[in-house]
């Protein structure tokens, strides 16, 4: 029943877009298939690290009020970047692959960089973590158990965002949305500054 409750809660939090939505959203549309799988294991990586840290303990980090505040001003210098790069992106379709934004470089490396260093700089996704295992893991819970738990929570993360890749990069999805891709660029990039912008107040 443990487990139902916690895999239930962390799907629900999946579900609702935050960065990394949008993130994955615009290298869907704008690169190979690869690339937004890259995203899609820097995010999951990320992901692991803080729930392997919450597996062993909050303590950890509990007295290190200022590790929080200082990932919370990082994360959203980093989110504001991303925006601006996006509000900044000219006019193109889907097709053209020229571009020099540092979003949209064709490196295997670099999509797992974006991705790690959005989910690794959020500090909404060790919160999130810390908050589940302590309201919700019985301190029974075998040590063993919890890291199968947290193998679980990354794994789905992985193929969830893989998903949504996979969904996004069919030829008919992004023939349908070709026509209007500066305007989601543009929609991201506003979402993405916002979050930068109201990170450092949450």
């Amino acid at each position: 029943m443990e487990f139902i409750i916690l895999a239930s809660a962390h799907f629900l939090a999946l579900l609702s877009p935050g960065p990394d939505f949008f993130l994955i959203m615009q290298a869907s549309l704008r690169l190979n298939l690869r690339y937004g799988i890259a995203i899609c294991s820097g995010i999951a990586f990320a992901n692991g690290v803080y729930v392997f840290l919450a597996v062993f303990g909050f303590e950890v980090i509990q007295g290190t009020t200022w590790l929080l505040s200082l990932f919370k001003y990082l994360g959203a210098v980093y989110l504001l970047f991303i925006g601006i790069m996006l509000l900044r992106a000219p006019k193109r379709a889907c097709d053209n692959q020229v571009s020099t934004s540092f979003l949209h470089i064709e490196s295997i490396r670099r999509q797992f960089m974006i991705g790690f260093m959005s989910a690794i700089l959020n500090p909404k996704n060790i919160i999130f973590y810390f908050s589940l295992f302590t309201v919700m893991v019985s301190s029974e819970t075998a040590f063993s158990t919890r890291c199968l738990y947290a193998l679980w929570m990354m794994s789905v993360v992985f193929v969830w965002d893989c998903f949504v890749v996979l969904v996004i990069s069919r030829d008919k999805v992004k023939k349908s949305l070709g026509e209007c891709i500066f305007y989601i660029e543009k929609i991201a990039g506003t979402a993405l500054a916002f979050f930068g912008v109201v990170l450092p107040f949450t």
